[in-house]
């Protein structure tokens, strides 16, 4: 007999049908393959399976959207913060955005937040200068040790600041002129310590990685924030396009920078404290996408990193609260959704010897088993993704062709957020590195030529290793007449090339920096004076 321990029966059957899974015996190498595939499908269908249920919420609560409990007869004074390091390409474009805000001079004040050590300094102080000139209450406020990061700037410049409410804006955004005044008077509630805005996007158009992000924030804005306000879970500030109330801050403990996202870390500090915070998915404000891939993935390495060391440092103590069981489901997701990296490459690696034994075992537990936890785990991401598209366009359909891209480069990144997300789960310090803007809108705009080029390291090189590792498989399968698993398979393949040769042909064509033409300290600002 040909097949070493089968029966006579199951022989005969083999010969009939060719079907080898009438023999087929699992050794211990198999189980412990198909145990670890199983036990991180499970993982990851418990994730879907939130996603679902995130789309559920939306779908019912999306029409009571908040409105202010009453309107300030006088207008309180605000502080706006615009933080930077090192924007020359940006700066002096937000500084003329928020220095047009349709808001009482009075009333208003800005900090230039400047840890900058090139000319992105003299680019911010013109501006300052110019604008100054003009009557307004603006300072230019510059360390030289970038002690905390972005939150030690913010440290910094909330102990002089004036108002009793503080705007953030990153220095790639640019809101529009009546931000103020429409998310101000939410905050005649007293029990409201934030408003956040939903970001736009000024150069959605401008590439195919542009495009994916666009979807990717969406997603995140109008199923996640959105949707944990509507159910009156816990949300967090994103940093930036948004409001706090300044005794919010303080009552929280402050600014404090031992995550990378400290922005995340003071929201949920806030909420403990029983701070109620609002989102507004109407209050829009534009800002720019990264352009270049390297630049896409170190910022989506600093949030996830920056989401596990919050994790650490809040989630024990919201188990161990007094909240709502649904607050504590609701804050296990928020802030452990990122482990589904690390378990993606485990996934990725074992996928090749999966489908083997799976083949060898036969289509019907294939089908009865795999295809519904697959389901579960990954189709989810596409209900998600359209829920959001349609929510806020007519041409919806037309966005969410670029889902399958979506997926592809998420699953291409894997590696690198994995590490992040170890690093941070294991303690490992690393610096605040900011996401790079070039000053690009719309489908035009040059940044090839552009200094702030972001470096790589080996992982664009394991990345095509393990593109190079999914078309041998996407053969291998091809050759059984394993079909149905080819699709899943080459989203992984493009995912994993992509995101790697783009990385090494980013990261090795050289720059060399234009000369800025900038305005002059006397020059006319672009925007129309604010009354």
């Amino acid at each position: 007999m040909p097949f070493f321990g089968a029966s006579a029966s199951a022989y005969e059957k083999f010969l009939k049908t060719g079907n080898i899974s009438y023999f087929y015996t699992m050794d211990r190498f198999d189980v412990t393959i198909v145990t670890a595939y199983f036990v991180i499908l499970a993982i990851l269908s418990f994730y879907g399976l939130h996603r679902y249920l995130m789309v559920f919420f939306f779908n019912k609560y999306r029409e009571n959207v908040a409105v202010p409990k009453g309107r300030f007869e006088e207008l309180p004074r605000v502080t706006v913060q615009i933080p930077s390091y090192n924007e020359m390409y940006v700066m002096e474009r937000v500084i003329d955005a928020v220095c047009s805000l349709d808001y009482p001079r009075s009333r208003l004040d800005i900090q230039v937040l400047d840890d900058s050590t090139d000319e992105t300094q003299a680019i911010a102080r013109n501006a300052v200068e110019r604008w100054q000139g003009l009557g307004l209450d603006i300072h230019y406020i510059h360390r030289d040790q970038r002690a905390g990061f972005k939150a030690g700037a913010l440290e910094n410049g909330l102990r002089t600041a004036k108002g009793e409410f503080i705007a953030v804006f990153d220095a790639d955004f640019v809101p529009d002129r009546d931000f103020l005044r429409k998310a101000i008077h939410y905050f005649t509630d007293p029990k409201v310590g934030m408003v956040q805005g939903r970001w736009s996007h000024l150069n959605r158009e401008y590439s195919f990685l542009t495009k994916i992000q666009a979807v990717f924030l969406d997603g995140h804005f109008m199923l996640e924030s959105f949707t944990r306000f509507l159910t009156g879970r816990y949300f967090n500030f994103n940093g930036t396009a948004g409001i706090l109330r300044k005794s919010t801050i303080e009552d929280a403990g402050g600014w404090q920078h031992d995550t990378l996202t400290e922005d995340l870390d003071l929201s949920y500090r806030a909420q403990m404290r029983g701070w109620n915070f609002v989102f507004l998915p109407d209050l829009t404000v534009p800002a720019e996408l990264p352009v270049e891939i390297n630049s896409f993935k170190s910022q989506q390495c600093r949030w996830a990193k920056g989401a596990m060391q919050t994790c650490k440092k809040v989630l024990p103590k919201i188990l161990k609260g007094s909240y709502s069981p649904g607050e504590k489901l609701e804050s296990w997701y928020h802030l452990t959704g990122n482990v589904s990296y690390p378990l993606m490459c485990v996934l990725s690696l074992l996928l090749f010897p999966v489908v083997i034994i799976r083949f060898n075992q036969g289509w019907f537990q294939l089908l009865t088993f795999d295809l519904p936890l697959f389901m579960l785990s990954f189709t989810s991401v596409t209900s998600f993704y359209v829920a959001s598209q349609k929510a806020l366009y007519r041409d919806w359909y037309k966005r969410v062709a670029y889902l399958p891209g979506l997926m592809a480069v998420g699953m291409g990144m894997n590696f690198c957020v994995a590490k992040a997300v170890l690093e941070g789960a294991l303690g490992i310090q690393s610096p605040f590195v900011r996401t790079p803007k070039f000053s690009v809108e719309g489908m035009r705009g040059d940044w090839k030529s552009k200094k702030y080029r972001v470096r790589v390291g080996v992982l664009p090189v394991i990345e095509i290793l393990m593109g190079l590792y999914f078309a041998a498989m996407n053969l291998y399968a091809l050759n059984l007449g394993i079909y149905g698993v080819i699709p899943f398979l080459l989203l992984f393949q493009f995912g994993y090339l992509y995101t790697g040769f783009c990385s090494l042909a980013q990261s090795l064509k050289k720059s060399s920096p234009k000369p800025l033409t900038r305005l002059g300290p006397f020059a006319p600002p672009r925007f129309s004076r604010p009354e």
